[in-house]
């Protein structure tokens, strides 16, 4: 439903951590801020890998 990039592991874990730490209302905004229609969006990645594997 929602995601960040980063190149620093260590910033990427502290974000997790403080999201984990919010009120689901918080996060719930934070995904239709981003992605309103609440798709999934992991359905992408099999076609970036299956591009990137061949």
């Amino acid at each position: 439903m929602y995601y960040e990039e980063s190149s620093d592991v260590w910033v990427a874990l502290e974000r997790e951590k403080e999201i984990k730490r919010w009120r689901r209302e918080k996060k719930n905004a934070l995904v239709v801020a981003v992605n309103p229609e609440w798709k999934d969006l992991s359905l992408e990645w099999g076609k970036d890998f299956s591009l990137r594997s061949k």
